[in-house]
């Protein structure tokens, strides 16, 4: 069943004339008929009688008529559809990150694009980041937010560089100076989060480098859980910048530079799948949002 029958269907009716019809759909009348011709046989029943007045649909016609109405509202409605989501006006965008992503960075990334696109449905799954990357390849997702996990079916968009600072207590002999070396850092009580996650394994390969044993050691599942050990006096603590910058600002935690010891940083990427295509509409938009994130937003 073509749409072009559907439409002369429609119009006919509308008009009770083939050749008014005809004319407001700039086809020729035997082109018209025909298509009236096609559609009566594959539905099996005749949808017009001529009579005096004109065309006037048969019992079978005013059956089939709201649906074909339906039918072609629903397919330019689909046509609509189709095009807000190429100038990004509306549709949904499909997400997943990892959880300091997801809580640190991504909120007042979505507050811009919701402010800036009101129409649009964002969905967002989240996981570590090995977990973005199969959420990606399996297209689940139009785009995956996490560390630069390389696959060859993947493609990264680096838009962020999380840098891990040290932070301690506001009573913390630290904070008087707001330096320490790693020995000195050594000597504390470390707390660490989340072992599965990349900056486990940052934190202690610089203290390994640096051939500094580590005097005791605290582990959590989460930041979260970190930042009020520390707040608490309980240890001190190498978390992601964007993830203290509250609490350093409230005064609840101090931030300490480490001497002697190189930055330890973290890139953050968007991960797309490369038969995707290029981006459009509404992955553009987001896209472009995240290049236009400061480094340590």
């Amino acid at each position: 069943m073509l749409l072009v029958h559907i439409e002369g269907f429609l119009e006919v009716a509308r008009f009770g004339s083939v050749s008014r019809a005809a004319e407001a759909l700039y086809v020729t009348q035997p082109t018209l008929t025909a298509r009236l011709h096609a559609l009566e046989r594959e539905l099996g029943e005749r949808l017009f009688v001529r009579g005096r007045q004109g065309m006037r649909l048969t019992d079978a016609g005013r059956a089939f008529l709201p649906y074909a109405e339906r039918a072609v509202r629903a397919l330019r409605d689909g046509r609509r559809a189709i095009d807000e989501v190429g100038t990004a006006a509306a549709g949904q965008l499909l997400l997943a990150a990892a959880p300091a992503v997801s809580t640190y960075i991504l909120p007042s990334v979505l507050e811009r694009f919701v402010a800036d696109h009101p129409r649009v449905e964002v969905i967002v799954r989240t996981g570590h980041s090995e977990d973005v990357l199969q959420m990606v390849l399996r297209d689940e997702v139009q785009v995956g937010l996490g560390r630069a996990l390389q696959h060859p079916e993947v493609a990264l968009q680096a838009f962020h560089e999380e840098e891990l600072v040290l932070v301690v207590a506001p009573d913390h002999p630290f904070a008087r100076t707001q330096r320490a070396s790693i020995a000195e850092v050594g000597t504390e009580q470390l707390i660490l989060f989340d072992r599965t996650s990349s900056y486990y394994e940052i934190t202690q390969a610089a203290f390994l480098a640096a051939g500094v044993a580590l005097r005791g050691l605290m582990e959590l599942d989460n930041i979260e859980a970190a930042k009020k050990m520390v707040e608490r006096g309980l240890g001190v603590s190498l978390l992601p910048r964007t993830a203290v910058a509250r609490e350093a600002d409230a005064g609840a935690l101090c931030l300490v530079e480490l001497r002697d010891a190189a930055p330890m940083r973290r890139q953050i990427v968007a991960m797309r799948r490369r038969d995707a295509g290029e981006p459009s509409g509404l992955v553009t938009a987001f896209l472009e949002l995240l290049r236009g994130i400061p480094p340590e937003s």
